[in-house]
């Protein structure tokens, strides 16, 4: 993010009544904040952010205001005041009568909240004090006067109202402060110069816009989204800098917020600096300076599912980015311009019927290039990028080893992990996100364990006949899922047969997906409330803005093992018992006193047959090893002549 104000960057002017506006810096042109005034936006170019700004006296002859930056002593005078009153008491409260609750009372018997040592009224309760318009002097006429001549940036009018009221002599502390803050709030011509950020954005949106369009989505679940699908910044290694980061597959619906929202937990999301970009383009330039063409980033990607013929990032723009005119060819690009990978659901699913996908441009010779006009040229070659990022972008989504998975959208969320779930790799995080809870409560159904345990005792005949079929001999296999590039040079031809997978299983009445490839399936919720913090009348914030709660389910992929398990058991509880006894010498029933079947015990202990005699019992150890499918382990049988054996 740059630290200073860029042109036709996009900024956020915060107003003294604590409303956001955005808007864009253009050069040579003029600003018009409604109630305060206009002001040429060249003042703001190259200043930098956090700073206030006061709109001065229009001069004679100017149409428009100059600025002022407003001093941090002056934006904080009046807590300054208040911390120095507080170091430095000049006046006590022990004079006067009190009454029996222990509240001071003047001399004509009204209850005031601080008396002086001479019995003079500091400051009086409000407990009397009737608010009513009369007590202002000031008819509304003068009021708008004072407001068109704007002197002194409302300072003076603000000073004039305080000063014509009748009633201000009555107020408490509290409500004198709370008085000069709203009439503050209403006639103050400052701003303050914000960076546009997505909890920014997203308050703005909430608060001036139709949180409808966005989902109803809150920073705070914003936040959970993120962090729980584990979306993180990776620097670039020195040696491998193409295997950084990570790719994470989005289904946005918010009109390009979520998208934001991850891009800016990666790094990706703010234009690069105009220094940085000119060391990049000059590094570039020096490593292959045949063409001027950037490859597609592959790692700290973002591929956005969507299911238009255009993905719908119009919030994005807030941002410097824009889809329609931003080109990886381009001397400063904007980082999404080469992390940000989009594709329709038809290409994902069936890229087959997708024409731009299907329909391969051909090359052109030099020849042929030479003798077209510069129009048809830039035709081609335009047409010949778009396909060919098309293709690269839907090969190497297809080829799936995704890193996580974070969906904001009205579609089923069952529908959505149906074709998504088989994209990602073992360990990626699943988030989802809706505005209601019911279709989060359907979907941790489908995964939940009573479902598995069914799922693993009778699988369903469609998905068995998707297995392999393991030869007698076959070892065991641990995945069906072989580790696939994730940015194949050539894709695999359209028209082949689809390749047994178990994980593409589409899914029946009982099991609409197949539950054991998600795990640790849980649904939450998180809200952000606002609370006034006063002695007495500490409670939440009465103008809150309600709206959907808002739900987010979260999950963990696994690879489920395929093909034959082996599990061999070792029952040696009976052998360690013989083992003790032989150790002990201890004759036991049916044994003789003078020790000798101790011998054979021991001797049975250690694996040897002994044939039976007068007396002695027998003991046989057989070796009953059963087939590797079946899984049984060694038994052991003790046969012996006494009875009680």
């Amino acid at each position: 993010m740059h630290s200073l104000v860029q042109p036709n960057a996009w900024v956020v002017l915060r107003l003294p009544n604590e409303s956001l506006k955005i808007l864009q810096v253009a050069p040579n042109t003029i600003t018009s904040l409604p109630k305060i005034g206009t002001f040429p936006s060249n003042l703001l170019i190259g200043r930098p952010y956090y700073k206030t700004y006061e709109l001065l006296d229009r001069l004679p002859g100017h149409k428009d205001s100059s600025l002022r930056i407003v001093a941090a002593a002056e934006l904080h005078a009046d807590t300054i005041a208040e911390e120095n009153a507080a170091a430095n008491p000049s006046l006590s409260a022990n004079g006067g009568n009190d009454n029996e609750d222990g509240i001071p009372l003047g001399g004509d018997g009204v209850e005031y909240q601080l008396v002086g040592p001479d019995n003079e009224v500091i400051m009086r309760s409000n407990r009397e004090t009737i608010d009513s318009s009369a007590h202002q002097t000031l008819t509304m006429a003068e009021i708008e006067t004072l407001k068109r001549e704007g002197t002194g940036a409302g300072k003076d009018l603000i000073a004039k109202l305080m000063a014509s009221h009748l009633g201000i002599d009555q107020k408490t502390a509290f409500s004198l402060a709370k008085y000069k803050l709203l009439k503050t709030k209403k006639y103050l011509r400052r701003f303050t110069v914000l960076p546009v950020d997505v909890p920014t954005l997203t308050r703005w949106i909430a608060e001036e816009k139709d949180t409808g369009k966005i989902l109803e989505l809150r920073e705070e679940m914003l936040a959970l989204a993120g962090s729980w699908a584990n979306v993180h910044f990776s620097s670039a290694l020195p040696t491998q800098p193409d295997l950084a980061g990570g790719r994470w597959l989005v289904v946005d619906e918010t009109g390009g917020l979520l998208v934001a929202a991850l891009a800016e937990r990666m790094g990706i999301l703010y234009p690069l600096s105009p220094d940085d970009a000119m060391s990049i383009q000059e590094a570039e330039e020096t490593e292959t300076p045949q063409h001027n063409d950037r490859p597609l980033a592959t790692s700290s990607t973002l591929t956005l599912v969507h299911a238009n013929a255009q993905p719908n990032v119009s919030l994005l723009k807030y941002f410097s980015y824009d889809p329609t005119t931003a080109s990886p060819a381009t001397p400063t690009p904007h980082p999404l311009s080469t992390h940000l990978h989009t594709l329709s659901w038809l290409q994902l699913v069936s890229p087959s019927l997708d024409t731009t996908y299907s329909t391969a441009i051909p090359l052109l010779t030099s020849e042929e290039l030479s003798s077209l006009k510069s129009g048809k040229r830039g035709t081609y070659y335009r047409k010949l990028r778009r396909h060919t990022r098309v293709k690269n972008i839907v090969t190497s989504t297809r080829a799936g080893n995704f890193d996580g998975l974070v969906v904001a959208s009205h579609m089923d969320p069952v529908s959505i992990l149906r074709h998504t779930i088989p994209l990602l790799r073992g360990g990626a995080q699943v988030s989802i996100y809706s505005p209601t809870i019911e279709p989060l409560v359907a979907l941790a159904d489908v995964y939940s364990t009573s479902r598995r345990t069914a799922f693993i005792q009778a699988p369903p005949q469609s998905f068995l006949a998707l297995l392999p079929d393991p030869g007698p001999n076959s070892t065991p296999v641990t995945s069906s899922v072989p580790a696939a590039d994730p940015n194949p040079t050539t894709s695999p031809p359209l028209e082949q047969p689809p390749a047994r997978n178990p994980d593409t299983w589409p899914g029946s009445p009982d099991f609409p997906l197949n539950p054991t490839l998600l795990l640790s399936t849980s649904v939450q919720s998180c809200r952000l409330r606002p609370w006034q913090v006063l002695p007495g009348r500490t409670h939440p914030s009465m103008t809150g803005k309600g709206g959907a709660e808002g739900y987010l389910f979260t999950a963990t992929r696994v690879v489920p093992a395929r093909g034959r398990v082996e599990a061999r058991g070792k029952f040696v509880k009976r052998r360690v018992e013989l083992q003790g006894a032989a150790r002990a010498g201890a004759p036991r029933e049916g044994r003789g006193a003078d020790g000798k079947n101790g011998e054979a015990v021991k001797r049975a202990a250690d694996g040897d047959e002994i044939g039976s005699g007068d007396g002695e019992p027998t003991v046989k150890r057989q070796k009953n090893v059963s087939p590797p499918a079946l899984g049984k382990g060694i038994e052991e049988t003790i046969t012996g002549r006494d009875e009680r054996r």
